[in-house]
């Protein structure tokens, strides 16, 4: 199973450009720890709010393949509903071949809607959208020279796309949450799955996964073609109470804060206990702890290829973060890779 760090490139609470830098930087720093530290796959997400950093990842992704050497890049997700395909392809091939062939992407519609009105798409086409673009990015993946034909972009005929990146086929993997339609898609078209389960209990998600296995077998893919990762928020300290201590305070003021956005009630400790229990989704602990939870939610979910931490979401400091990471590689992955191969 591969370990690995997603982030939002969280911006500073003063959200000045200084201190954004300044967060820039210290990011660049940790995605150069966890290649160091033995991680396999660090992931930036898309954005287009002022709490986050991530409205360009490629370019974040780029700056962090000049100063690593074996860890995997990847989006965490692309909003390609609201992107043009081509640029997209265009920008991830580019980060491939400056990265030597580390990078990677995971395509979805995003969580938050304000990329949609920002580029000009109307929200009501929100699956339509992504439809055809994905099959637009596919085509452009699998032909040098592409002639496609769609509602919401000028159609294409015999027009080459370059550059062409160093792997072939280049990885796309399809986000999704928790709409069966999207774990259906992703079997149809044998693309590795990324399934973020941010609340409730993991094991819920694992109809919707047999549904995706399913499609992928009818469609005719073999079951080592139809992988499936798992992106949860997560943090370790070197004791559950400390990264409990450490991590709570920051989560409940900015899932308050989203949830005031979206009719959710606000955050309590009760709440947070539960989602850090046995089966929930978080994973807050210590080192021995959190293995043992990425391994029982692998087994609760048919088995899973890869697993990412989102984990700058709750305020915390650059060197607790830091440390997490190094615990991650030291202590973590030794224990889970011990688990499942």
């Amino acid at each position: 199973m591969e370990i690995g760090i997603d982030s939002f490139a969280a911006a500073r609470a003063t959200n000045e450009n200084e201190n954004n830098r300044h967060a820039l930087a210290e990011l660049l720093e940790r995605m150069e720890l966890a290649d160091k530290a033995g991680l396999d796959v660090f992931g930036i997400g898309e954005h287009h709010r002022k709490e986050f950093l991530d409205s360009a990842p490629t370019m974040i992704l780029a700056a962090a393949a000049a100063r690593t050497k074996r860890i995997r890049l990847t989006s965490a997700v692309t909003v390609l509903s609201a992107a043009d395909p081509v640029r997209v392809f265009q920008n991830f091939a580019t980060l491939d071949l400056i990265s030597g062939g580390r990078a990677e992407m995971v395509v979805g519609r995003g969580s938050f809607t304000e990329a949609f009105p920002l580029f000009g798409y109307n929200l009501h086409d929100y699956d339509d959208l992504f439809s055809e673009k994905l099959d637009l990015l596919l085509d452009i993946r699998n032909n040098e020279t592409v002639s496609w034909t769609g509602k919401f972009r000028p159609a294409l005929k015999n027009q080459a796309i370059y550059p062409r990146p160093l792997q072939n086929p280049f990885p796309v993997w399809l986000g999704v949450g928790g709409t069966p339609e999207s774990f259906v898609r992703a079997g149809m078209l044998g693309l590795p799955l990324m399934v973020a389960i941010i609340g409730g209990d993991t094991h819920r998600f694992r109809p919707l996964i047999n549904l995706y296995k399913e499609a992928g077998k009818k469609a005719g893919y073999a079951p080592e073609q139809l992988k499936v990762g798992l992106h949860s928020l997560g943090y370790v300290a070197n004791t559950t109470e400390e990264a409990v201590a450490d991590f709570y305070p920051g989560y409940a003021e900015v899932f308050t804060r989203i949830g005031k956005e979206r009719g959710w009630p606000p955050v309590t400790k009760a709440h947070f206990d539960a989602q850090n229990g046995p089966r929930g989704a978080l994973l807050i602990g210590g080192p021995e702890e959190i293995a043992e939870k990425i391994k029982r939610h692998s087994e609760s979910l048919g088995g899973i290829s890869r697993f990412s931490f989102q984990m700058d979401n709750a305020a915390l400091s650059h060197e607790k973060l830091m440390q997490s990471i190094k615990l991650i590689g030291e202590k973590v992955m030794p224990l889970v890779k011990s688990y499942v191969k």
